[in-house]
């Protein structure tokens, strides 16, 4: 495969990025028109959207909003040729601890809300010669986390949701893959810290339990997302690709540096 200009590989794509306006949604956004789409940030509150991006009001789990947001950006961009489920939200207890509103609202937008986008967008995407869609998914749909029931549910239906619509929608040339973070250094974790009864105890423990030492950052995820979306990542469909810092398999001692 001959060399692409990085700045081009994404040249004449649109792309709608669910949760766009802050965290990894944010990074993907930044990412993708880097390497040269034409990109809509949809979030309940797109005003994070950078300069020259598309910000649309979304709300994932109002199928109505929906709707209107994906044709705003057929709209206004002309085609959609790669949708980024990204939107989500967490939770934290065992299943003792949380409410049937709890697992009503965690599933409606970590869930439904990726079938409700993916459903609004796939006629558009059958138009695309370059269709992806990829779903954020995480390892808490692969590992036990402690505290994460609800969490990890809904990431475990969005796991077998991808391949699931990866088969559908192979034979019409749309691509379906997911990435599985480790826990990502974002303000939406900053919240969560902030609910435990030691938050700064619960941040060194977040970060341990990636091999590497550390959290994952929005930016690592996005370059994950950018690989599984560009057109150069053609013959990869039904792949949910970690980017975890070795959470998942690595069972890594701690060793000093050298040097």
């Amino acid at each position: 495969m001959s060399p692409v200009d990085p700045t081009r590989e994404y040249a004449g794509l649109v792309a709608a990025v669910t949760g766009g306006g802050a965290g990894i949604g944010l990074a993907v956004v930044v990412e993708l028109v880097a390497r040269g789409a034409r990109v809509a940030a949809l979030d309940v509150d797109p005003s994070g959207a950078p300069d020259g991006v598309l910000g649309v009001r979304c709300d994932v789990t109002d199928r109505a909003s929906v709707d209107a947001a994906i044709a705003t950006v057929v709209r206004e961009l002309g085609q959609l040729d790669v949708v980024v489920n990204n939107a989500g939200i967490s939770a934290v207890g065992s299943v003792e601890d949380l409410s049937d509103e709890d697992w009503r609202r965690v599933l409606d937008v970590n869930v439904v809300g990726i079938a409700r986008v993916s459903a609004a967008a796939l006629p558009h995407l059958r138009d695309s010669e370059a269709a992806a869609i990829v779903n954020t998914c995480s390892i808490a749909a692969q590992v036990g986390l402690p505290q994460r029931a609800l969490y990890a549910a809904s990431k475990g239906a969005v796991l077998a949701m991808t391949f699931a619509m990866a088969t559908d929608h192979v034979g019409e040339g749309v691509r379906v893959n997911c990435v599985c973070p480790g826990t990502v250094h974002t303000g939406f974790v900053d919240r969560l810290l902030a609910t435990f009864p030691d938050p700064e105890k619960e941040r060194a423990a977040m970060g341990a339990r990636q091999a590497i030492g550390r959290m994952v950052t929005p930016e690592e995820v996005a370059y994950a997302v950018a690989y599984l979306g560009s057109p150069r990542a053609g013959s990869t469909t039904g792949t949910a690709l970690d980017v975890d810092g070795g959470a998942t398999h690595l069972r890594a001692r701690a060793v000093q540096k050298r040097g």
